[in-house]
């Protein structure tokens, strides 16, 4: 009799000991993060810290190191895309681009040679930086066009590419919204007004 409620004591406290850790980990998604509960649901400060630096980072970088794609009116929202002129996936967000200057998106493009500063994307981006107007150059390459200059000036690829590590950019097209949320992939440009809380009715 006492074997057994000793054996009964121990299963009890072994269940209890594995709630206990089932509900921490359910508290604690993220390892180090710090969450708070608020009336809007609970809050991860961590992510809002590394967004918030995220976006400090990226206003920093100079407007002439940016390739820019705005529409005529002033921008509603501007977004920064880390890009690479040879992947598939920025080649078709390039093409959502007419539609988000419509809607009022501005789109600033930043290097990311996703294959590395010694592959033939990092040369060609520099080429684009090079060219005599890098925004069709940059649209040039991303048909597949071949760009004749030569990749001989002084450009911020690799800075960029560097940036872009450091941020957390592991591919592209990589697009940093205006609070430092980062949304890695294409997107439509419906679905990323939406994100934005743009009315794309106000567009026409």
């Amino acid at each position: 009799m006492h074997r057994t409620s000793r054996t009964l004591s121990a299963g009890l406290l072994a269940i209890a000991t594995l709630s206990i850790a089932a509900l921490s980990q359910a508290a604690t998604p993220e390892a180090g993060a710090l969450n708070v509960n608020r009336p809007e649901g609970q809050v991860n400060q961590t992510q809002q810290a590394n967004n918030a630096e995220r976006a400090e980072r990226l206003a920093a970088v100079p407007e002439d190191q940016r390739i820019v794609f705005r529409g005529s009116e002033k921008p509603r929202a501007v977004i920064q895309v880390f890009t690479d002129v040879t992947c598939p996936y920025s080649r078709k967000f390039h093409k959502e681009v007419p539609r988000l200057n419509e809607m009022g998106i501005e789109v600033e493009y930043l290097a990311f040679p996703r294959s590395g500063l010694q592959s033939g994307g990092a040369r060609q981006f520099a080429q684009v930086w090079c060219a005599a107007n890098p925004a069709e150059a940059l649209s040039a390459a991303k048909r597949g066009d071949t760009l004749s200059n030569a990749p001989d000036c002084d450009n911020p690829v690799s800075e960029q590419y560097y940036l872009g590590l450091e941020l957390g950019v592991q591919g592209t097209p990589t697009i940093v919204l205006p609070d430092g949320r980062m949304v890695p992939g294409y997107v439509s440009a419906e679905r990323l007004a939406n994100m934005l809380g743009l009315d794309t009715r106000k567009s026409g």
